[in-house]
């Protein structure tokens, strides 16, 4: 028994070598073309090289499933598009850029210009000119004249397209019609997906271009065999534009880079192996080529809509003053262009850059004791204050007693004296906490008629930041930075108590650097317009392309990152694969609808476990592996890591970044990744109910080995399942359709049917 035994075991341990040497073989043949890498044994072609592992049937269903689909897609994302006929949501935003484009107006977004730029033509092509500005939520359109439905037939319509991108990629990375199909159609009854894309919004956009560059990379994947041929580089073209064009609408598509870069690096690695018997020189023409079309392109096309961008927007609009002096005196009518140069001796007024107050003084003094017990200096008061007033005039003053300096011109590092007119003091900072800040010193003013014990308290540096070496006014941020103490005169829009008249504070700031120390002068007192026609240029100013560009890339980024205001709509990515919060869009208080964004909950809820499987897939995998034992056929093996992995890498990369950000963040921010969830819930589903895989898939190449024609078989259980799951999926759809629709008011019953966690705040629903 025993020797039976270990015979038994020998001969399975010779056959299991032998398999896997022939394995082998077969990935790695023994003659390489010179300007090929291999394929691998799952790609390889037949003995009789086929155009296509589908037959002409088989085709014709899949394009039967493919139009069909595409006609629910734009049947959900087009019904009743014209409702409500409000502005809705972020409409205010995007819907207002896209005038501001039709007017010519330079604005500041912290997005890209593409997706904006978009929506922007499809109004000129439409005959709208820009003459609405969406400035509120609810604001009629009818009333204004403004055709709503074009803008939106935009986004609706990407949206709808989306669809035969996602059924399109799935079928090109080798599954079954069954699989595409159930992947699209939970694309199309998602009820986040469609809200969102039959809006004037930015996302249908986003995740059309994402699609793009999946599908583009999936086909030129499948081309390696064939490299550098016309169909290799057609495909990796589109697929370097594709990734462009997802960046340029939205920050985000770096996601969409990421996901990709990680395959290309992965793709590179393989060609480096010694066994694809690839010189040095020919993995180098692999890597420059991908540079080329991956890196190179993609950049040139990301520069080009903002060198358009800057085309358009050249008149002075509200995003004026995110920007530098430099910047704003290149645009059409900004008073940049006009400010004058400031001399000793003028009376100016100043006012801070980011909360617009002015610097003020007058004839009250701070209370000796605060509130909180501290004891002040009792000095005048200087604050910030919002309006135009006599009380904003300070007179500039050289650093000497005689003012040797009147008449000249004030330079950047010189050092000042600022004297208030109307009370006649000096302005000063001293080592005494200010008002409300303790870290921050006291700011007041000397009278004149004292004696000259402190007049180094007086002395301020001022420290020209843009607008040139000489003040001129509206055109130089400066700081004044007390010689003294070194601290910086600086505002915050904390307002003093009643005896400080509920102005603004104004302390001497120790952190230097800060970017809110800065100030301008915005007027000279006395100034005719003769004067002023002959000091100033009213001609604009050009700049570099490139220096607008990355000043305003800068921009982009840090005002991105500073959006940390809590809102009550809110909620973190933990929450987005669960639904745990929606976001409230729009309401109507008279007819009780409203339009209430949430995704579509048992859906969402089984991609969720479908990611689970994957893991735990993968797992078990490799832990089986580890120990010798094989529970996955080879070609179905790579069929799941290669194409079902790829897809959950790109969840992966769309989802987890979203964890390390500071800033605000919403449901709608899922997106990009929830399409991806779909694409691997559709993938898991085919890998437990249907029966190996659809091979090869992949172009043959001159010297791909034969391999035989494999076909997947999708059982009865497979179109059941797939069915319930599609039934189930349409039923969750439909069930909260009028929320995602605002076409009709549910019930306050209704409303607590459709509240199936306790944090969907629905309007009416009491």
């Amino acid at each position: 028994m025993l020797e039976d035994t270990l015979r038994v075991q020998t001969i399975y341990i010779v056959a299991t070598a032998s398999e896997s040497t022939l394995r082998q073989r077969s990935t790695f043949p023994k003659h390489t073309p010179p300007t090929d890498s291999n394929a691998s044994a799952t790609e390889d072609a037949p003995k009789k090289v086929i155009k296509s592992v589908f037959t002409s049937a088989e085709k014709t269903n899949s394009l039967i499933a493919l139009a069909g689909l595409t006609a629910l897609a734009i049947i959900s994302r087009f019904y009743k598009i014209n409702e409500p006929d409000e502005v809705v949501f972020d409409e205010v935003h995007f819907g207002k850029f896209a005038s501001y484009y039709l007017r010519g107006s330079y604005f500041f977004d912290v997005h890209p210009p593409l997706a904006k730029m978009m929506l922007a033509a499809m109004g000129y092509f439409i005959g709208y000119d820009g003459h609405f500005l969406f400035d509120n939520i609810g604001d009629k359109y009818n009333d204004n004249n403004v055709p709503y439905i074009g803008l939106r037939a935009l986004p609706a319509f990407l949206g709808a397209m989306t669809v035969p991108l996602v059924y399109m990629t799935m079928r090109e990375a080798g599954f079954p019609i069954l699989t595409c199909a159930l992947a699209a159609f939970f694309v199309i009854f998602d009820n986040m997906l469609v809200t969102q894309t039959r809006l004037i919004l930015l996302d249908s956009m986003l995740v059309f271009f994402m699609m793009c560059s999946i599908y583009s990379y999936v086909r030129f994947y499948k081309t390696r065999n064939n490299p550098f041929t016309l169909k290799w580089w057609s495909w990796m073209i589109a697929t370097g534009v594709s990734i462009a064009l997802t960046t340029s609408v939205k920050m985000v598509g770096l996601f969409t880079v990421a996901t990709i870069g990680v395959a290309v690096i992965w793709d590179l690695w393989e060609l480096l192996d010694i066994r694809r018997r690839l010189t040095m020189q020919q993995f180098m023409n692999h890597f420059y080529a991908r540079a080329i079309g991956l890196i190179l392109i993609p950049v040139v096309v990301y520069l080009f809509w903002f060198y358009v961008h800057f085309a358009i927007l050249t008149n002075s609009g509200p995003g004026d003053d995110f920007m530098s002096t430099e910047f704003q005196e290149t645009l059409k009518g900004n008073t940049m262009a006009d400010g004058i140069f400031v001399k000793y001796g003028d009376n100016i007024t100043i006012r801070h850059k980011d909360t617009s107050v002015y610097l003020h003084s007058h004839e009250h003094n701070y209370p000796l004791r605060y509130d909180d017990g501290r004891i002040s200096s009792a000095g005048q008061q200087v604050t910030g204050y919002s309006h135009e007033d006599p009380n904003n005039l300070w007179q500039i003053y050289s650093d000497n007693v005689e003012n040797t300096k009147i008449g000249k011109q004030v330079k950047d590092k010189d050092v000042i004296r600022l004297l208030h007119v109307a009370t006649s003091s000096w302005l000063l900072a001293h080592d005494v906490a200010s008002p409300t800040m303790t870290t921050n010193e006291e700011i007041t003013t000397y009278s004149i008629n004292e004696d000259g014990s402190r007049f180094n308290e007086t002395t301020f540096q001022i420290i020209l930041e843009s607008g040139g070496d000489k003040l001129r006014t509206m055109a130089s941020n400066f700081k004044l930075l007390h010689q003294s103490t070194k601290v910086a005169i600086w505002t915050h829009a904390h307002k003093l108590p009643d005896w400080g008249f509920e102005q603004q504070e104004i302390n001497g700031n120790k952190n230097l650097v800060q970017k809110s120390n800065l100030w301008l002068s915005d007027n000279i007192e006395g100034k005719n317009a003769s004067e002023i026609d002959q000091e100033s240029s009213k001609a604009v100013k050009t700049r570099s392309f490139i220096l607008k560009f990355l000043e305003l890339q800068g921009k982009m980024i840090s005002h991105n990152a500073g959006l940390t205001d809590s809102h009550p709509y809110q909620s973190s990515p933990i929450e987005w694969p669960f639904l745990v919060k929606g976001i409230s869009f729009w309401t109507e208080n008279e007819t009780r609808k409203q339009i209430y964004l949430v995704g579509n909950p048992l859906g969402m809820w089984i991609a969720v476990a479908s990611l689970a499987v994957i893991i735990g897939v993968s797992g078990a995998d490799l832990l089986s592996r580890r120990r010798g034992f094989y529970p996955l056929n080879q070609d179905v093996q790579k069929r799941f890591y290669y194409a079902t992995g790829f897809f959950f890498i790109g969840w992966i990369f769309h989802y987890i970044p979203f964890f390390l950000m500071g800033r605000a963040l919403f449901l709608h921010h899922y997106m990009p990744a929830l399409v991806f969830s779909y694409m691997v819930l559709a993938a898991v589903h085919g890998f437990i109910f249907i029966e190996g895989v659809d091979g090869p898939i992949s172009d043959a190449g001159p010297e791909t080995r034969p391999r035989q024609l494999q076909r997947a078989v999708v059982p009865v259980i497979a179109y059941a399942s797939g069915i319930i799951l599609m039934a189930i999926h349409l039923g969750s759809f439909l069930f909260f359709a009028p929320l995602s629709y605002g076409t009709s008011a549910p019930s306050v019953a209704g409303l607590a049917r459709r509240k199936f966690l306790p944090q969907w705040d629905y309007h009416f629903a009491k």
